[in-house]
């Protein structure tokens, strides 16, 4: 008989792409539709809720790439200089890097026996690999990749900010506020429920969270534009 592969497939290894695609998202959808509610509260203008609603995504979403991108690359940066310097040490003690790697095994449980010889045959296949994996925690799903996070921080920041002003533009003048309003609340309760199934978490006390907040923020930004009246 063939031997069945057993594959796993954990949710550790989407943190890094489903931080930045949740948070775009969060923060397109919300501080758009703030955005144009209190600036349709204020001016009762169509005008008002475009000029708003595409200030708010192409700022929002260079502004979440960038800030995104400078993050994770202070990331990657601490992981290249990390990996230079196992480099290093093990070019010029490789004992002392060895006993290293099997103190390690004997912490996690190993007997000093097997802890020795799981340390010197990782060793011979990957010694870099090995340390940067168990001392340091830096493996492949896990690292840094600056790039990778800007453009999901900026696609998913875009998609978010694009309910609100789509749902402003497209409802009459007259209801524009209620549609921004109740559309980006939906959205909200989906983006939770997703983002938590996704991550593996439960999808209400998500989905209640963002809601509750993000209500919250619309609801005081449009307070703030009914106390202004200005005619665009």
């Amino acid at each position: 008989m063939r031997p069945r592969h057993h594959r796993e497939r954990h949710h550790i290894s989407r943190t890094g792409w489903l931080r930045a695609a949740v948070l775009g998202a969060n923060d397109g959808i919300l501080s758009t539709a703030s955005l144009i509610l209190g600036v349709a509260s204020a001016t009762h203008s169509s005008n008002g809720i475009l000029v708003s609603g595409v200030s708010g995504l192409v700022a929002g979403a260079l502004s979440m790439a960038a800030g995104e991108y400078v993050s994770v690359s202070s990331q990657a940066d601490a992981e290249k200089a990390d990996l230079e310097q196992e480099r290093q040490e093990l070019a010029h003690d490789k004992e002392g890097e060895l006993q290293e790697l099997k103190h390690i095994y004997v912490r996690r449980g190993l007997d000093q026996r097997l802890a020795g010889e799981v340390a010197e045959q990782l060793t011979r296949k990957d010694a870099l690999g090995a340390h940067l994996r168990d001392e340091l925690g830096i493996s492949k799903d896990m690292q840094a990749r600056p790039g990778l996070a800007a453009l999901a921080s900026a696609l998913s920041f875009s998609t978010g900010a694009a309910v609100p002003l789509a749902a402003g533009l497209i409802a009459p003048l007259a209801w524009a506020i209620a549609a921004v309003y109740a559309t980006s609340l939906v959205f909200l309760v989906v983006l939770g429920a997703v983002g938590a199934r996704a991550g593996g978490a439960l999808m209400l006390p998500a989905s209640l969270r963002v809601t509750f907040w993000g209500a919250f923020a619309m609801a005081v930004t449009a307070g703030i534009g009914s106390l202004f009246n200005v005619r665009l």
